[in-house]
């Protein structure tokens, strides 16, 4: 039997697709290592947006005239790419939002709101960005449902032998998780917590804003309910994401949001809603954002989401080995084989954003801080961390400088 190999992916190659790197930070070459927080933009995505404002710039779903027309053309085949990208069954099932924060809120109104009350348990992880935890916890509050978090393990993975003592509290409605962790890169088990969420009739919502950027994504194979994605992660614009929902729970939903566009007819006795994806997208579309989004996926398309995938696995795997070999560092999260490309650590007795800023001076970009993630980091004992992150544009030569810059800091502050 012959072994399949992926292609390997050349990250320098596609460093020259990215206006970015031709600058310098502090006079040395740019390492930018904090694409967990926001990537950086090809020149394929901006020229895609330019191009539209340029030549195809109108208000959509409006019009009959050709400009408007093709304005609209443009907005739902971005929606099209965005339905593939994510294997949705149908692209009226896709809400085009401002981000995934957005998209989560969505649905903890439209739906969290309408269908919690007490004796209902709403269930997060310890892992979640505060996109997945706070929304949860404030409709929880509203409704007075119980509000319950599965907690991790010393590898940060979650302890799933946990879920039968949480569904013993309460009716499990809202199971609520991040496919992949921004601050620690675990990869969560959603295909299992979704199987547990609806054993329960549970509603299990995705947080894939993590992973659609590194990883191929299949909402069917997941399991899930709704998932929540956003495009400045994933090389595209910021102010645009997707929100998928599963047709039948979507159309039970009232809007999370009224005005122009997502009504069917307004008079003074009622107002009526239009049919999916419309009834979520009041006001003006953002039609150049989605533009963007749409060729932000073709780019990573072109590359490969297997290849992404396995070259910040190369990466991640050399930046935790050289990490072990400072004993004052301290890394947190799961063996490499078990995460995506985010590394997060500390240096005993310095302050993260310290080190961060040296680092800086010494051309490397990381992001210091709790990253959203205040009860993880309280679960690790500590106020925050260094976080390093990688995507299809990172070099190794940039994990050598990062270790470089690590032992400046040493010097530093030893």
């Amino acid at each position: 039997m012959t072994e399949t190999t992926l292609p390997a992916l050349d990250a320098q190659r596609v460093r020259a697709d990215f206006p970015i790197f031709e600058q310098e930070a502090h006079g040395k070459p740019l390492a930018f290592l904090d694409s967990a927080a926001s990537s950086q933009k090809p020149r394929q995505m901006l020229e895609a947006m330019q191009l539209f404002y340029e030549t195809s710039y109108a208000n959509v779903h409006r019009g009959v005239y050709e400009l408007a027309e093709r304005a609209t053309e443009a907005l739902e085949t971005a929606r099209e790419k965005v339905r593939a990208l994510v294997n949705a069954p149908a692209a009226r099932e896709v809400i085009f939002v401002r981000n995934a924060t957005e998209a989560i809120n969505l649905v903890a109104y439209a739906h969290g709101l309408a269908t919690l009350g007490p004796g209902d348990l709403v269930v997060v992880t310890e892992l979640e960005h505060h996109s997945n935890y706070v929304p949860w916890q404030y409709v929880a509050g509203r409704t007075g449902a119980a509000f319950r978090m599965i907690p991790l393990d010393d590898n940060g993975e979650l302890q799933l032998d946990a879920l039968d003592d949480i569904a013993s509290e309460g009716a499990v409605k809202i199971v609520a998780a991040g496919v992949v962790s921004n601050s620690l890169g675990t990869v969560n088990p959603v295909e299992k917590l979704a199987a547990w969420a609806h054993e329960h009739g549970a509603v299990m919502v995705a947080d894939a804003a993590q992973a659609a950027p590194h990883r191929r994504l299949d909402v069917q194979a997941l399991g899930c309910d709704f998932a929540a994605v956003s495009a400045h992660k994933m090389c595209g614009p910021s102010g645009v994401g997707a929100l998928w929902g599963r047709a039948e729970l979507l159309e039970t939903m009232e809007p999370f949001l009224t005005g122009g566009h997502m009504i069917r007819s307004v008079a003074v006795e009622e107002t009526t809603w239009g049919e999916l994806p419309h009834k979520f997208e009041a006001g003006t579309a953002p039609m150049a954002e989605a533009v963007g989004f749409g060729a932000a996926i073709d780019y990573l398309e072109a590359i490969g989401f297997d290849a992404i995938e396995q070259h910040e696995h190369e990466l991640t795997a050399v930046a935790l080995e050289r990490l072990a070999e400072l004993p004052w560092v301290t890394a947190y999260g799961p063996p490499a084989d078990r995460r995506a490309g985010i590394v997060s650590f500390n240096v005993d007795g310095v302050h993260p954003h310290d080190v961060a800023q040296v680092l800086d001076f010494e051309g490397v970009a990381i992001r210091a801080g709790h990253h959203c993630c205040q009860p993880l980091m309280r679960k690790l004992g500590v106020a925050a961390t260094n976080r390093a992150s990688f995507y299809l544009y990172t070099i190794p030569e940039e994990i050598d400088r990062l270790v470089a810059g690590l032992h400046r800091v040493r010097k530093v502050f030893g």
